[in-house]
Formats: structure tokens, C-alpha cells, sequence
């Protein structure tokens, strides 16, 4: 067993139970909730909306959430906190790291590697030893620390910002040991470009990577290439049937369990109590978008087609575990 890093504090892994491995909190346009805050409202009653849906959540059985909310997605770790006091059966894991399908924020943009020619030398990214922070004494002055790294790549590729992110994401887990999730974009194979990047050539094991959003793609052979690989797949989505359906989600899953990779992948929903990027008026037709979908919905069909208990602990479970588990620096 480890200890696991939650908002409320430190927990044994054994604890952890069934976890779902992308679920956030909120999603927020910092700026935007700043200066335009008619839409967001009383922050005591988005609170008590977050703490009543993670109610929910915990009665159907769900112990943790893996929130990889970061930089670029707006985490204000004081807001967890609140939420997480009045929510105690409910592990709330934060991430560091940061967000970006192209470019750095303008926070970084002429910070380390951005001066390394002016300079005639390397100049190391501050973004690692941030996020090593994170990791070993808090996050700013909260006390929290965060259990797991994010990065992104989608459909841009592997842009210089997103390199750059990714790699400082990957020093950052050498030096820890924390654990990887990568928002990635399996339409245009975005995971072989982790692989390369991330594991070629920066020595990272793929089996402390969860490849987020793997279940947005159907190319089964795809994916089981790169579950024999080693990398965990996200099939953290469930319930976001814009791009792609219910059925097709589903069976993607029930056809990897069908070939034994059970143990490669992760469940969840992708979803929040509160997202800023979408109009409340479209979010309002996505009516299986929340956290209660996967009990609901999802584990009935997947018994209904042949997946086990056995292979849904694996998902829920074991897999989960194992990954807060696995976290010696190397």
C-alpha cells in the first residue's frame, strides 16, 4: 500500500475504492469568472450545488475522483477545500501541471527554455519546479498537495508549447514519481505522439501514464497497440455524446475487455459541477454528461454484453490503485 495525497489530507491507497479517474470539480475561465461573474453567481451556492452532485456521487458507491483540474482550467484549490470538508466520504485528488493545446500561458512565455538563445545556454523551465512543489510541500499556501501531473496534446500536435509542457510534465514525474494523465486526441493518433516524446525520449514507463479520452476513439487496434505498450487508457467520457455515442463508447470497452485489457483501462465522465467553456443552454442538452451516468447507465450495458464483475473492479478498483501506487522516482 502508499499514502495517496487528497484535499483533505493523506489517505492509504486502500482506501481509495471505486475511483473515477477524470472527473473535475469545475472548469473555469479565470478571467472571464473575474471579470464577468454575472453567470457564475453566489459562490456559497455553486458550493453547495458541487457538494450536493458529490453527494450524489458517493452514495452510489464511488469512494475518489481524480481532479485534473490545473493551470489553464482554472484550479483555486480554496474553493476544493470548502467543497471537500462538507463532502468527507469522497476523496477529491488534486493534479498540477498545465493546460494548453499550443501555446505556453504568457505566464511562461519568456520564462527558462524561452531565453536559453539570448542567454548562449539552457536555462531550465520554472515549470518543473513548480509543479515538483506541488507535489512535495502544497500547493501556494493551501496546505494540499497534488497526487498526479496533466498535460494535454489534441488535434494542433505536438506543437512547441505543448512539447515544451509535456516535457516539463515528465521531468517533474522522474523527480516525483507522481503519476501522468495526458488529455490526448486518439482521432489523430495523439497518444503514439506521447509515446515518442514522454517515453522515447524523455525515459518515462508508460505504465504510469493514463492516456486520457482513449474511449473518443472506436480503432480498438489503436487502442490495444497502445495498451501493449503499457500505457493505461482513459475511458473517461462517458456521457459526452457529441463526436461520438453512447453505444459506441460502450462497446470500445466491452470489445478491450473482450481481449484482456481490463487492467489497461480507467473509467470516468469528464465531467463537472460547473463548466465555464460551454453555453448553459447547450451543457443543458447533454443529459447524460454528469457524474452519475456510469452506475447508471454504463456498468448495466457492460454486464448486459459480457464484462464482469471481476473486470469492472479491475477498472474501478485494482487499476486506480495501482496507479497511485507506483510512485517511486527514477
Amino acid at each position: 500500500m502508499a499514502t495517496v495525497e487528497t484535499v483533505r489530507g493523506p489517505v492509504d491507497s486502500s482506501e481509495l475504492g471505486k475511483t473515477y479517474m477524470h472527473e473535475h470539480v469545475f472548469v473555469l475561465d479565470s478571467d472571464g469568472q473575474r471579470n464577468y461573474p454575472e453567470e457564475w453567481g453566489s459562490e456559497d451556492d455553486r458550493c453547495a450545488d458541487a457538494v450536493e452532485k458529490l453527494k450524489a456521487l458517493a452514495a452510489q458507491g464511488v469512494r475518489s475522483i481524480a481532479d485534473p483540474t490545473v493551470v489553464g482550467l482554472g484550479r483555486y484549490i480554496p474553493r476544493i477545500q470548502r467543497i471537500a470538508e462538507r463532502v468527507p466520504e469522497l476523496n477529491i485528488i488534486a493534479a498540477t501541471g498545465c493546460y494548453t493545446y499550443d501555446h505556453v500561458p504568457f505566464f511562461f512565455h519568456y520564462r527558462g527554455p524561452a531565453l536559453s538563445a539570448a542567454a548562449g545556454a539552457d536555462v531550465p523551465d520554472p515549470m518543473v519546479d513548480m509543479f515538483v512543489g506541488d507535489i512535495t510541500e502544497g500547493i501556494a499556501d493551501t496546505g494540499v498537495k497534488a497526487a498526479f501531473l496533466k498535460c494535454a496534446i489534441d488535434q494542433q500536435g505536438m506543437t512547441h508549447g505543448v512539447a515544451r509542457v509535456m516535457r516539463a510534465v515528465a521531468k517533474a514525474h522522474r523527480r516525483t514519481g507522481a503519476p501522468i494523465t495526458v488529455h490526448t486526441h486518439p482521432g489523430s493518433q495523439a497518444g503514439l505522439a506521447v509515446q515518442r516524446l514522454m517515453c522515447d525520449e524523455e525515459g518515462v514507463d508508460p505504465t504510469r501514464v493514463v492516456l486520457g479520452h482513449s474511449g473518443d476513439s472506436a480503432d480498438v487496434d489503436h487502442l490495444s497497440a497502445l495498451a501493449d505498450a503499457g500505457f493505461i487508457l482513459g475511458m473517461d467520457r462517458f456521457g459526452l455524446n457529441v463526436e461520438t455515442t453512447f453505444e459506441a463508447r460502450a462497446d470500445t470497452v466491452i470489445e478491450l475487455c473482450q481481449r484482456g485489457y481490463a487492467e489497461r483501462m480507467v473509467l470516468a465522465h469528464d465531467a463537472a459541477c460547473y463548466i465555464d467553456w460551454i453555453d448553459p443552454n447547450v451543457r443543458a442538452l447533454l443529459t447524460q454528461w454528469n457524474y452519475l451516468h456510469i452506475h447508471d447507465n454504463v456498468l448495466p450495458y457492460l454486464r448486459e454484453h459480457g464484462v464482469s464483475e471481476a473486470q469492472i473492479d479491475t477498472m474501478l478498483v485494482e487499476t486506480p490503485r495501482r496507479y497511485f501506487e507506483n510512485i517511486a522516482a527514477y
